[in-house]
């Protein structure tokens, strides 16, 4: 999935600290604290600056902050061995100064990769991996004593023939330059390399389009769980399985086949981790708005009890508030209807929707 590619550079430190707040007890960050569970949200560095509401949304309600975009590798080495840290440094000293912690996102993605990389990986295997050690280490050590989790693998399965963005042939690993540099192994390779970096940082895979009861969403989960246990069969360090759930209302969820696909990751050793979660809206969906908020409700309060209920013990929205979200704004994300999207749990005058309520039932078990 494509995101946004572009995002404003962050401020001062002194700007981030101005939302400490002493913690609430009625918030998803309280609720899920007292539940012996995790809750974040994906932040952007240039509206915790610029957005004192903003910032002091995520504050209260938020334990775990994800950099949207200040982890991925354009973000931090547009140009080769030229490192900007400015941005995610930013987020960190936010989290700092609110008790937080940073989950890193994401080192190694088929996108937000800038041309030189496209370029070395295109010469040779052998110049290829040490792009790949380089980025890893330099990022790994410098942001070694604030971040402890990082999606090391982002989104590494293709999508069978008939998804929304199918991958034409039979391969089950997606066909990226990193897959064409390395081959199948580069994700071993990658977790390899996190992990030489790093003994005690947790490792996450992260995937996309595993949620729903469809077929092609069937296929991706076997796709992936074939991944998982052939790593873990080679020895490969790995710790965690993100699941993204950016949930589509148009397409049916059954608890049943989606809780078996979490306890067969559980059984291989693996936590669960709920990374991306949002909802995207069909068009058919009425505009009527407590109908709609009721909808995307139900959907993620059946969705995360099935998650938690599996052993999931971290859950993750895809920022916080409908008026920063990209469910609004991404081509082939939004509704073509024109209609603003109600998919996250506070909406655009930053108000708790049935999705906040739908969340912290879910997270109180």
């Amino acid at each position: 999935m494509r995101r946004r590619t572009a995002l404003g550079l962050a401020a001062a430190l002194p700007a981030c600290a101005r939302a400490q707040q002493a913690p609430r007890p009625d918030t998803l960050r309280a609720i899920a604290r007292a539940a012996g569970r995790g809750f974040g949200a994906a932040v952007r560095a240039d509206l915790l600056a610029s957005d004192p509401a903003y910032a002091a949304l995520f504050a209260a309600e938020a334990e775990l902050l994800t950099p949207e975009w200040e982890g991925k590798w354009l973000a931090l080495q547009p140009e080769e061995g030229k490192f900007d840290f400015s941005a995610l440094n930013a987020i960190i000293a936010f989290a700092q100064a609110n008790r937080q912690r940073v989950r890193g996102h994401a080192l190694l993605w088929q996108e937000a990769i800038p041309p030189w990389v496209a370029t070395a990986l295109a010469e040779s295997p052998e110049r290829a991996r040490a792009v790949m050690e380089a980025h890893f280490s330099t990022v790994l050590n410098t942001t070694r004593a604030h971040i402890r989790d990082w999606d090391v693998v982002n989104e590494p399965i293709a999508n069978p023939a008939g998804a929304d963005v199918p991958q034409a042939g039979d391969n089950p690993m997606r066909d990226t330059p990193w897959f064409r540099a390395l081959g199948p192994d580069y994700v071993e390779i990658a977790l390899r390399a996190a992990r030489a970096q790093d003994a005690t940082l947790r490792l996450t895979l992260n995937e996309y389009g595993i949620e729903e009861a469809t077929p092609d969403a069937e296929e991706k989960r076997t796709r992936l769980l074939a991944l998982l246990r052939r790593l873990l069969d080679r020895n490969c360090p790995l710790d965690a399985l993100g699941i993204q759930a950016h949930l589509q209302m148009r397409k049916p969820f059954d608890p049943a086949p989606f809780a078996r696909f979490l306890e067969q990751v559980r059984v291989m050793g693996l936590a669960i981790l709920i990374t991306e979660l949002d909802v995207r809206e069909p068009d058919t969906l009425a505009a009527d708005i407590p109908a709609r908020d009721a909808a995307v409700a139900e959907r993620v309060k059946l969705f995360l009890d099935t998650a938690i209920g599996a052993g999931c013990r971290t859950v993750i929205t895809w920022g916080l508030t409908d008026r920063n979200s990209w469910l609004g704004s991404e081509p082939g994300v939004a509704r073509p209807d024109g209609v603003a999207t109600r998919g996250l749990p506070f909406d655009e005058a930053l108000q708790r929707k049935p999705m906040w309520q739908a969340i912290a039932s879910a997270l109180r078990g």
